[in-house]
């Protein structure tokens, strides 16, 4: 079982004689970093100690010139990982073995990077510290979540399964895999298109009194279910990929369902607490008295689809609301088609090329004033406007993209609707009694 964690590293004057201090255990700078990892009090054996690209008793100078010669000295300098084994579950040499490994196949040869595995505390474990500066190309490391759960974190789990050792299995293990703005969305408490799923499936087994007609329900909504495997899972309609049902949480596994269905005293909406939404109408700076039409009146449609503007509908099609968690991103893209009086796509395109036009311009001053007057102020002043205009020339370009999408969905959401109504009909006719007028 080897536990990873990753710190990033900042500073680069801290003494080197930070190794001959063992009251400290974190590192704050590249030097502490490489320092500590090479201690040889804590690893014993040089032969624990291992590095690439560079020697290691010059890492610090070598990853440095690194950095020098490829003109980023400044942020994050470095990064240092630390990889932990249960008390008396792996050996020094294997793993010393397992970190070189790791940080061959996650750094794919790109950064300067030293190994040092420690046995002065009951738990082996092992520092990697790499140059935040590839010397292959220049490029910067980047670590976040998501790169920590699908690099760091699952290459080390599937090494310690190469080498038989056990493998941490917590309660967030099956969101490992999650795209970084899924997880991020649920952090934040904010709807994702799986939110989508879990409400069709709490509809369905409000429905339902046996298993049957649960599954007889998805199958109405549009959904296929597969049972016969190590995980059911179930595809929603308009996705190519199954999801297993445990991947929704811990209520809506199959077993869990089955017993909902049972004992529907027990039945709790999957939103425990919903925030209340707060409805507004949006505005130009200058109201619009004529009716709204294009861009701007099929944005308006969609967020009054997804529940953000007044007259929200008991419930919405799954085609919408399985964007319901890009509904900031819909709502500036229909402020700026507003703010900026935009209704066709032909305005739109003819907006982004203006703002083409000056950034081009603003770039071409830029690049003068680097020649000629690299202190100007002006320098300072021109990377903001064009901050700013890259961002209004991204945004019209994923306007004129995402344009098509909601479009689409707009036209299932209204066949959905069709639908649902004809069904209401279908039910309310059979519900009639049957009166004989001739007696």
């Amino acid at each position: 079982m080897a536990y990873t964690s990753v710190i990033p590293v900042r500073r680069l004057d801290r003494a080197v004689k930070y190794v001959m201090n063992k009251e400290k255990t974190t590192a704050v700078s590249l030097q502490d970093a490489l320092d500590y990892a090479s201690n040889r009090d804590k690893t014993e054996k040089s032969c624990f100690e291992s590095s690439y690209a560079c020697t290691l008793e010059t890492a610090f100078s070598d990853m440095r010139q690194t950095k020098e010669r490829w003109h980023k000295s400044g942020g994050v300098q470095g990064y240092h990982l630390v990889q932990s084994f249960a008390a008396g579950e792996v050996s020094p040499e294997l793993a010393h073995q397992i970190a070189k490994e790791l940080a061959a196949r996650v750094l794919g040869g790109r950064y300067e990077y030293v190994i040092g595995t420690h046995l002065n505390t009951g738990h082996i474990h092992s520092h990697i510290v790499w140059n935040s500066v590839s010397c292959v190309d220049g490029k910067k490391y980047r670590s976040n979540y998501k790169s920590y759960v699908t690099e760091i974190r699952a290459v080390s789990d599937e090494l310690c399964r190469k080498y038989k050792l056990s493998v941490i299995d917590t309660e967030n293990s099956n969101h490992v895999a999650k795209p970084y703005a899924e997880w991020l969305a649920e952090k934040n408490g904010q709807p994702t298109w799986r939110t989508a799923i879990r409400q069709d499936v709490d509809e369905a087994i409000q429905q339902s009194l046996t298993w049957r007609q649960f599954l007889n329900a998805l199958d109405r909504k549009g959904y296929e279910v597969r049972m016969g495997r190590k995980y059911p899972v179930l595809r929603p309609p308009g996705k190519e990929r199954f999801v297993r049902f445990k991947t929704l949480g811990k209520r809506y596994t199959p077993e869990a369902i089955q017993t909902r269905i049972l004992y529907p005293q027990d039945y709790r909406p999957y939103v425990k607490n919903s925030p209340a939404v707060q409805h507004s109408r949006l505005r130009s700076e200058k109201k619009p008295r004529r009716k709204l039409t294009g861009l701007r009146a099929l944005y308006y449609r969609y967020l009054y689809e997804l529940g953000a503007l007044p007259r929200k509908p008991s419930r919405s099609s799954y085609a919408v609301r399985q964007d319901a968690y890009k509904l900031d991103q819909r709502i500036r893209q229909m402020e700026f088609l507003s703010r900026n009086n935009i209704d066709t796509l032909t305005q739109l395109e003819t907006y982004r090329q203006a703002k083409l036009g000056e950034i081009i311009q603003l770039t071409a001053e830029r690049k003068s004033l680097y020649k000629t007057n690299p202190d100007s102020p002006r320098i300072q002043q021109v990377n903001t406007a064009l901050k700013q205009l890259r961002q209004e020339e991204r945004l019209c370009r994923k306007i004129a993209e995402h344009s098509l999408e909601v479009q689409q969905h707009l036209t299932e959401a209204r066949r959905d609707r069709a639908e649902q109504q004809k069904q209401e009909q279908e039910r309310a006719r059979d519900r009639r009694p049957n009166i004989d007028l001739t007696l």
